[in-house]
């Protein structure tokens, strides 16, 4: 069995083309998931400085895939920044608490982490999101990242490790891409 936590950036960077083109991508992965009876759910993610961590529930495990969670990714929306460390813990929480063989933490994001706290940028940020994706590993998680970022290459195999990650260059390619790529790490 394998239960699936995507966490979907929400900073404001993925205003118009890249939210619509996430959007996208979550409705026909959230089709072949369901259709193949793995168990998943979907969290946004936004932030302002740490007293502002936020984590929106798109779907939940063991709500239906139906067309009120349709409704619900496409209302997703740009909001704050991309601060990574606290929803990934908090996330990695609710995924560790699944019954399942695989546990798959997917984040899908446009950058790195940012934040409007000028000590979150660069350093701290990248090491902050990096010490949150090695606690998930301690609790059985596999995280992995998908992101259209063309820096994504400098500072994601720090962050995931050199093969935990996947860069779309395209932004309309990421739909079909994200299909593509979880048929990759499941098989």
């Amino acid at each position: 069995h394998i239960a699936v936590m995507l966490m979907v950036d929400m900073s404001d960077s993925t205003k118009g083309w890249i939210n619509e083109a996430e959007r996208e991508a979550l409705i026909l992965l959230s089709e072949a998931l369901n259709t193949l009876g793995d168990r998943f759910a979907i969290y946004g993610f936004s932030g302002w400085t740490r007293t502002r961590c936020e984590v929106y529930p798109v779907k939940r495990f063991g709500e239906p895939y139906d067309e009120d969670a349709k409704g619900r990714i496409c209302g997703i929306s740009a909001r704050d920044y991309t601060r990574m460390g606290a929803p990934i813990r908090h996330l990695t929480r609710i995924l560790a608490e699944q019954e399942a063989r695989t546990r798959l933490l997917i984040t899908l994001s446009d950058g790195k982490p940012d934040d409007y706290d000028p000590a979150y940028r660069g350093e701290y940020g990248i090491e902050d999101t990096r010490q949150a994706l090695f606690e998930a590993r301690l609790d059985g998680v596999h995280p992995f990242c998908i992101t259209i970022d063309e820096q994504g290459p400098e500072y994601l195999p720090h962050m995931y490790g050199a093969a935990n990650y996947a860069l779309v260059a395209d932004v309309a390619r990421l739909p079909a891409k994200v299909s593509e790529i979880y048929r990759r790490l499941t098989s």
